[in-house]
Protein backbone atom coordinates (compact mmCIF):
# COMPACT_ATOMS: atom_id res chain seq x y z
CA UNK A 1 0.00 0.00 0.00
CA UNK A 2 1.47 3.69 -0.93
CA UNK A 3 1.48 5.20 2.50
CA UNK A 4 2.05 8.83 0.36
CA UNK A 5 0.29 11.48 2.62
CA UNK A 6 -2.33 13.54 0.43
CA UNK A 7 -2.21 17.06 2.25
CA UNK A 8 -5.21 18.94 0.28
CA UNK A 9 -7.34 18.52 3.46
CA UNK A 10 -5.15 19.73 5.59
CA UNK A 11 -3.40 23.16 3.77
CA UNK A 12 -7.45 24.44 3.46
CA UNK A 13 -7.03 25.27 7.40
CA UNK A 14 -4.24 26.77 9.56
CA UNK A 15 -4.11 25.99 12.91
CA UNK A 16 -2.93 29.34 15.08
CA UNK A 17 -0.89 28.72 18.33
CA UNK A 18 -4.11 29.58 19.90
CA UNK A 19 -6.01 26.24 19.20
CA UNK A 20 -8.45 28.84 16.87
CA UNK A 21 -8.75 27.46 13.17
CA UNK A 22 -8.82 30.73 10.72
CA UNK A 23 -7.78 31.24 7.39
CA UNK A 24 -5.31 34.07 7.12
CA UNK A 25 -5.67 35.82 3.27
CA UNK A 26 -2.09 37.39 2.54
CA UNK A 27 -3.92 41.02 2.22
CA UNK A 28 -5.00 40.18 5.74
CA UNK A 29 -1.02 39.31 7.01
CA UNK A 30 0.26 42.36 5.44
CA UNK A 31 -2.31 44.78 7.26
CA UNK A 32 -1.09 43.38 10.30
CA UNK A 33 2.46 43.58 9.51
CA UNK A 34 1.87 47.26 8.43
CA UNK A 35 0.17 47.97 12.24
CA UNK A 36 3.02 47.14 14.19
CA UNK A 37 6.10 45.10 12.52
CA UNK A 38 9.77 46.84 12.26
CA UNK A 39 9.63 46.97 8.66
CA UNK A 40 11.86 48.84 5.95
CA UNK A 41 8.91 50.97 3.43
CA UNK A 42 9.59 48.69 0.67
CA UNK A 43 9.20 45.01 2.32
CA UNK A 44 5.54 45.43 2.87
CA UNK A 45 4.53 45.93 -0.90
CA UNK A 46 7.22 42.99 -1.58
CA UNK A 47 5.78 40.38 1.02
CA UNK A 48 2.13 41.69 -0.37
CA UNK A 49 3.05 40.56 -4.33
CA UNK A 50 4.73 37.66 -3.17
CA UNK A 51 2.69 36.12 -0.43
CA UNK A 52 -0.13 36.73 -2.75
CA UNK A 53 1.21 35.25 -5.86
CA UNK A 54 2.26 32.41 -3.88
CA UNK A 55 -1.38 31.72 -2.46
CA UNK A 56 -2.27 31.82 -5.99
CA UNK A 57 0.28 29.48 -7.45
CA UNK A 58 -1.05 26.74 -5.07
CA UNK A 59 -4.87 27.27 -5.15
CA UNK A 60 -3.98 26.87 -8.70
CA UNK A 61 -1.54 23.28 -8.35
CA UNK A 62 1.16 25.34 -9.63
CA UNK A 63 3.01 23.67 -6.74
CA UNK A 64 7.45 24.08 -8.01
CA UNK A 65 6.19 28.14 -8.26
CA UNK A 66 4.30 28.60 -5.15
CA UNK A 67 7.09 26.70 -3.18
CA UNK A 68 9.62 29.26 -5.20
CA UNK A 69 7.53 32.22 -4.12
CA UNK A 70 6.85 31.45 -0.51
CA UNK A 71 10.29 30.93 0.14
CA UNK A 72 10.79 34.46 -1.42
CA UNK A 73 8.50 35.62 0.92
CA UNK A 74 9.75 33.79 3.93
CA UNK A 75 12.91 35.77 2.98
CA UNK A 76 11.44 38.64 3.84
CA UNK A 77 8.96 37.52 7.12
CA UNK A 78 10.76 34.37 7.85
CA UNK A 79 8.33 34.00 11.26
CA UNK A 80 5.40 33.90 8.53
CA UNK A 81 3.50 30.79 10.08
CA UNK A 82 0.83 30.71 7.27
CA UNK A 83 3.85 30.61 5.17
CA UNK A 84 5.89 28.17 6.54
CA UNK A 85 3.12 25.81 6.90
CA UNK A 86 2.20 25.95 3.18
CA UNK A 87 5.72 25.74 2.38
CA UNK A 88 6.38 22.74 4.69
CA UNK A 89 3.26 20.94 3.73
CA UNK A 90 3.89 21.56 -0.18
CA UNK A 91 7.20 19.71 0.27
CA UNK A 92 5.88 17.01 2.33
CA UNK A 93 3.58 16.26 -0.90
CA UNK A 94 5.91 16.50 -3.19
CA UNK A 95 7.74 14.15 -1.31
CA UNK A 96 11.28 16.35 -0.74
CA UNK A 97 11.06 15.05 2.64
CA UNK A 98 14.46 16.94 4.24
CA UNK A 99 13.15 20.46 2.91
CA UNK A 100 9.61 20.06 4.30
CA UNK A 101 11.36 18.79 7.42
CA UNK A 102 13.46 21.96 8.40
CA UNK A 103 10.83 24.20 7.22
CA UNK A 104 8.32 21.96 9.74
CA UNK A 105 10.85 22.53 12.13
CA UNK A 106 10.36 26.27 11.98
CA UNK A 107 6.99 26.11 11.89
CA UNK A 108 6.45 23.80 14.97
CA UNK A 109 8.86 27.04 16.93
CA UNK A 110 6.28 29.47 16.02
CA UNK A 111 3.44 27.02 16.43
CA UNK A 112 3.61 24.93 19.42
CA UNK A 113 0.79 24.22 19.70
CA UNK A 114 -0.34 22.98 16.05
CA UNK A 115 -0.76 19.18 16.03
CA UNK A 116 -0.51 19.47 12.05
CA UNK A 117 2.59 20.59 12.43
CA UNK A 118 4.13 18.12 14.79
CA UNK A 119 2.68 15.47 13.05
CA UNK A 120 3.49 16.31 9.66
CA UNK A 121 7.08 17.07 10.86
CA UNK A 122 7.13 13.54 12.59
CA UNK A 123 6.03 11.59 9.09
CA UNK A 124 8.98 14.42 7.28
CA UNK A 125 11.70 12.60 10.07
CA UNK A 126 10.30 8.78 9.57
CA UNK A 127 10.50 9.54 5.63
CA UNK A 128 14.85 10.45 6.38
CA UNK A 129 14.83 8.01 8.89
CA UNK A 130 15.48 10.08 11.70
CA UNK A 131 13.01 7.84 13.87
CA UNK A 132 13.69 8.78 17.37
CA UNK A 133 12.19 12.64 16.27
CA UNK A 134 9.90 10.77 14.27
CA UNK A 135 8.04 8.94 17.04
CA UNK A 136 8.53 11.81 19.97
CA UNK A 137 6.89 14.52 17.53
CA UNK A 138 4.32 12.20 16.41
CA UNK A 139 3.27 11.24 19.95
CA UNK A 140 3.08 15.33 20.42
CA UNK A 141 1.18 15.47 17.99
CA UNK A 142 -1.76 12.81 18.88
CA UNK A 143 -1.49 14.34 22.76
CA UNK A 144 -2.30 17.89 21.18
CA UNK A 145 -5.03 16.01 19.27
CA UNK A 146 -5.73 15.01 15.81
CA UNK A 147 -9.88 14.44 15.74
CA UNK A 148 -10.90 16.39 13.54
CA UNK A 149 -8.50 14.85 10.81
CA UNK A 150 -9.28 12.08 10.40
CA UNK A 151 -6.74 10.78 7.15
CA UNK A 152 -3.97 12.53 9.02
CA UNK A 153 -4.27 10.81 12.27
CA UNK A 154 -4.78 7.51 10.59
CA UNK A 155 -1.42 7.75 9.01
CA UNK A 156 0.33 9.16 12.21
CA UNK A 157 -1.38 6.54 14.12
CA UNK A 158 -0.18 3.73 11.33
CA UNK A 159 3.67 4.94 11.82
CA UNK A 160 3.89 5.74 15.50
CA UNK A 161 3.03 1.57 15.84
CA UNK A 162 5.88 0.70 13.33
CA UNK A 163 7.83 3.24 15.42
CA UNK A 164 7.08 1.69 18.66
CA UNK A 165 7.88 -2.04 17.17
CA UNK A 166 11.48 -0.83 16.21
CA UNK A 167 12.21 0.16 19.36
CA UNK A 168 11.33 -2.79 21.04
CA UNK A 169 7.90 -1.38 22.49
CA UNK A 170 6.37 -4.96 21.67
CA UNK A 171 3.20 -4.80 24.05
CA UNK A 172 2.62 -1.04 23.19
CA UNK A 173 3.05 -1.88 19.68
CA UNK A 174 0.58 -4.41 19.47
CA UNK A 175 -1.82 -3.03 22.21
CA UNK A 176 -2.38 0.07 20.25
CA UNK A 177 -2.75 -1.71 16.60
CA UNK A 178 -5.49 -3.99 18.02
CA UNK A 179 -7.60 -0.65 19.71
CA UNK A 180 -6.86 0.43 16.06
CA UNK A 181 -8.49 -2.42 14.38
CA UNK A 182 -11.49 -2.50 16.87
CA UNK A 183 -11.92 1.10 15.97
CA UNK A 184 -12.23 -0.54 12.18
CA UNK A 185 -9.27 0.49 10.98
CA UNK A 186 -8.18 -1.09 7.80
CA UNK A 187 -7.34 -4.66 9.17
CA UNK A 188 -5.36 -5.62 5.89
CA UNK A 189 -3.01 -2.54 6.90
CA UNK A 190 -1.71 -4.22 10.50
CA UNK A 191 -1.14 -7.52 9.28
CA UNK A 192 2.84 -6.98 8.91
CA UNK A 193 3.17 -5.01 11.65
CA UNK A 194 1.71 -6.91 14.36
CA UNK A 195 3.48 -10.07 12.93
CA UNK A 196 6.67 -7.95 13.81
CA UNK A 197 4.85 -6.87 16.84
CA UNK A 198 4.13 -10.76 17.68
CA UNK A 199 7.02 -12.12 17.08
CA UNK A 200 8.99 -9.42 18.81
CA UNK A 201 11.07 -8.18 16.02
CA UNK A 202 12.22 -4.67 15.99
CA UNK A 203 12.18 -4.20 12.32
CA UNK A 204 9.89 -1.84 10.07
CA UNK A 205 7.56 -4.02 7.65
CA UNK A 206 10.35 -2.34 4.57
CA UNK A 207 12.67 -4.23 6.43
CA UNK A 208 11.84 -7.71 6.21
CA UNK A 209 13.37 -9.78 4.30
CA UNK A 210 11.90 -12.26 1.84
CA UNK A 211 12.76 -14.74 3.24
CA UNK A 212 10.92 -14.10 6.29
CA UNK A 213 7.32 -12.37 4.95
CA UNK A 214 5.13 -15.14 4.70
CA UNK A 215 6.23 -16.23 8.65
CA UNK A 216 5.51 -12.30 9.47
CA UNK A 217 2.37 -12.74 7.39
CA UNK A 218 1.18 -15.73 9.35
CA UNK A 219 2.15 -13.94 12.68
CA UNK A 220 -0.18 -11.18 11.89
CA UNK A 221 -2.92 -13.49 10.62
CA UNK A 222 -2.93 -15.25 13.58
CA UNK A 223 -3.17 -12.52 15.97
CA UNK A 224 -5.94 -10.86 14.36
CA UNK A 225 -7.60 -14.22 14.33
CA UNK A 226 -6.92 -14.64 18.34
CA UNK A 227 -8.80 -10.76 18.74
CA UNK A 228 -11.35 -12.12 16.67
CA UNK A 229 -11.64 -15.23 19.01
CA UNK A 230 -11.76 -17.56 15.81
CA UNK A 231 -9.88 -20.11 17.98
CA UNK A 232 -9.53 -22.79 15.38
CA UNK A 233 -8.13 -20.34 12.90
CA UNK A 234 -5.67 -19.47 15.41
CA UNK A 235 -4.60 -23.11 15.89
CA UNK A 236 -4.06 -23.81 12.14
CA UNK A 237 -2.18 -20.82 11.39
CA UNK A 238 -0.26 -20.58 14.33
CA UNK A 239 0.76 -24.34 14.05
CA UNK A 240 1.35 -24.49 10.30
CA UNK A 241 3.64 -21.32 11.13
CA UNK A 242 5.77 -23.29 14.04
CA UNK A 243 5.45 -26.60 11.53
CA UNK A 244 7.25 -24.63 8.63
CA UNK A 245 9.78 -22.32 10.72
CA UNK A 246 10.69 -24.52 13.76
CA UNK A 247 13.53 -22.72 14.61
CA UNK A 248 12.92 -19.36 13.87
CA UNK A 249 12.78 -17.06 17.33
CA UNK A 250 9.41 -15.97 18.67
CA UNK A 251 7.20 -18.64 17.05
CA UNK A 252 7.21 -21.08 19.76
CA UNK A 253 6.19 -18.66 22.24
CA UNK A 254 3.91 -17.12 19.64
CA UNK A 255 2.02 -20.71 19.68
CA UNK A 256 2.80 -20.98 23.39
CA UNK A 257 1.30 -18.50 24.96
CA UNK A 258 -2.00 -19.42 22.94
CA UNK A 259 -1.66 -22.70 23.90
CA UNK A 260 -0.99 -22.43 27.81
CA UNK A 261 -4.62 -21.44 28.11
CA UNK A 262 -6.40 -24.86 26.37
CA UNK A 263 -3.30 -27.58 26.81
CA UNK A 264 -1.43 -25.85 29.33
CA UNK A 265 1.55 -29.10 29.01
CA UNK A 266 1.82 -28.29 25.52
CA UNK A 267 2.45 -24.66 26.02
CA UNK A 268 5.21 -25.03 28.49
CA UNK A 269 6.85 -27.24 25.79
CA UNK A 270 6.82 -24.78 23.13
CA UNK A 271 7.97 -22.34 25.81
CA UNK A 272 10.85 -24.42 26.80
CA UNK A 273 11.42 -24.85 23.13
CA UNK A 274 11.31 -21.04 22.50
CA UNK A 275 14.12 -20.20 25.35
CA UNK A 276 16.05 -22.85 23.25
CA UNK A 277 16.38 -21.25 20.59
CA UNK A 278 16.26 -17.50 22.34
CA UNK A 279 18.61 -17.97 25.42
CA UNK A 280 17.82 -14.43 26.71
CA UNK A 281 13.90 -14.53 25.79
CA UNK A 282 12.42 -12.69 28.79
CA UNK A 283 8.57 -13.23 27.44
CA UNK A 284 9.14 -16.89 27.48
CA UNK A 285 10.32 -16.87 31.24
CA UNK A 286 7.77 -14.54 32.24
CA UNK A 287 4.82 -16.87 31.05
CA UNK A 288 6.86 -20.10 32.38
CA UNK A 289 6.90 -18.92 35.44
CA UNK A 290 3.19 -17.28 35.82
CA UNK A 291 2.34 -20.55 34.59
CA UNK A 292 4.25 -22.62 37.45
CA UNK A 293 3.42 -20.17 40.05
CA UNK A 294 -0.42 -20.76 38.91
CA UNK A 295 0.07 -24.56 39.37
CA UNK A 296 2.20 -24.29 42.69
CA UNK A 297 5.29 -25.42 40.95
CA UNK A 298 7.22 -22.94 43.18
CA UNK A 299 10.38 -24.19 42.74
CA UNK A 300 10.04 -24.74 38.94
CA UNK A 301 9.13 -20.94 39.06
CA UNK A 302 11.74 -19.93 40.70
CA UNK A 303 14.32 -19.97 38.82
CA UNK A 304 13.19 -18.71 35.84
CA UNK A 305 11.75 -15.34 37.65
CA UNK A 306 15.50 -15.01 38.53
CA UNK A 307 16.72 -15.72 35.45
CA UNK A 308 14.50 -12.62 34.10
CA UNK A 309 15.73 -10.33 36.94
CA UNK A 310 19.89 -11.70 35.59
CA UNK A 311 18.94 -10.79 32.22
CA UNK A 312 16.91 -7.47 32.74
CA UNK A 313 17.55 -6.07 36.56
CA UNK A 314 14.93 -3.04 36.41
CA UNK A 315 12.17 -5.52 34.78
CA UNK A 316 8.90 -4.94 36.62
CA UNK A 317 7.29 -7.97 35.65
CA UNK A 318 10.08 -10.37 36.65
CA UNK A 319 10.12 -8.34 40.01
CA UNK A 320 6.51 -9.11 41.07
CA UNK A 321 6.39 -12.66 39.73
CA UNK A 322 9.83 -13.43 41.96
CA UNK A 323 8.34 -11.69 44.98
CA UNK A 324 4.60 -13.88 44.38
CA UNK A 325 6.86 -17.14 44.11
CA UNK A 326 8.95 -15.77 47.12
CA UNK A 327 5.75 -15.16 49.39
CA UNK A 328 3.97 -18.57 47.80
CA UNK A 329 7.77 -20.04 49.54
CA UNK A 330 7.02 -18.78 52.97
CA UNK A 331 9.63 -16.01 52.62
CA UNK A 332 8.03 -12.86 53.57
CA UNK A 333 11.08 -10.48 53.61
CA UNK A 334 12.42 -11.12 50.50
CA UNK A 335 9.10 -11.41 48.69
CA UNK A 336 8.00 -7.59 49.78
CA UNK A 337 11.02 -6.25 48.81
CA UNK A 338 11.10 -7.58 45.19
CA UNK A 339 7.32 -6.64 45.02
CA UNK A 340 8.55 -2.72 46.45
CA UNK A 341 10.88 -3.22 43.76
CA UNK A 342 8.38 -4.19 41.35
CA UNK A 343 5.84 -1.52 42.68
CA UNK A 344 8.66 1.27 42.17
CA UNK A 345 9.27 0.05 38.88
CA UNK A 346 5.83 0.21 37.38
CA UNK A 347 3.54 1.97 39.98
CA UNK A 348 0.29 1.56 37.80
CA UNK A 349 0.35 -1.80 37.69
CA UNK A 350 -2.89 -2.96 40.55
CA UNK A 351 -1.78 -6.53 40.16
CA UNK A 352 1.62 -5.55 42.35
CA UNK A 353 -0.12 -3.11 44.71
CA UNK A 354 -2.80 -6.41 45.70
CA UNK A 355 0.39 -8.39 46.08
CA UNK A 356 1.86 -5.77 48.53
CA UNK A 357 -1.46 -5.94 50.13
CA UNK A 358 -1.69 -9.53 50.68
CA UNK A 359 1.60 -9.69 52.19
CA UNK A 360 1.73 -6.57 54.17
CA UNK A 361 -1.63 -8.20 56.08
CA UNK A 362 0.32 -11.43 56.40
CA UNK A 363 3.36 -9.39 57.69
CA UNK A 364 0.87 -7.52 60.07
CA UNK A 365 2.27 -4.21 58.68
CA UNK A 366 -1.07 -2.77 58.59
CA UNK A 367 -0.70 0.41 57.69
CA UNK A 368 1.03 -0.40 54.86
CA UNK A 369 -1.49 -2.37 53.65
CA UNK A 370 -4.33 -0.15 54.12
CA UNK A 371 -2.07 2.86 52.06
CA UNK A 372 -1.78 -0.10 49.23
CA UNK A 373 -5.65 -1.00 49.39
CA UNK A 374 -5.91 3.08 48.94
CA UNK A 375 -3.81 2.94 46.21
CA UNK A 376 -5.37 0.18 44.46
CA UNK A 377 -8.72 2.29 45.05
CA UNK A 378 -7.19 5.63 43.41
CA UNK A 379 -6.17 3.23 40.29
CA UNK A 380 -9.55 1.41 39.86
CA UNK A 381 -11.23 5.33 39.93
CA UNK A 382 -8.81 6.30 37.53
CA UNK A 383 -9.25 3.47 35.39
CA UNK A 384 -13.09 4.28 35.14
CA UNK A 385 -12.97 7.73 35.32
CA UNK A 386 -14.02 9.36 31.63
Amino acid sequence: MNFRLHLSFLILLFLVPSGRVTIISAREQTASTKKGAKVTGTEPKNFQQLSESAERARQENRDDEAILLYRQALKIRPDWEEGLWYLGATLYQKELFAESRDVMRQFVAESAQSAPGWAILGLGEFKTREYSRALDHMQRALSLGLSDRPELVKSVYYFVCLLRTRFEQYDDSASLMMSLVRAGKETDLYVEPLGLAALRLPLLPSEISADRRELISIAGKGTLALEARQAAEVERLYSTMAAAYPDEPGVHFLYGTFLMDLRPAEGIREMRREIEISPSHLGARLRLAEEYLREQELDLALPLAEEVIRIQPGNALGHMLLGEVLVAKGDLAKGIAELETARRASPGRVRTHWDLLRAYSSAGRTEDARREKDEIEKLGSAETSP
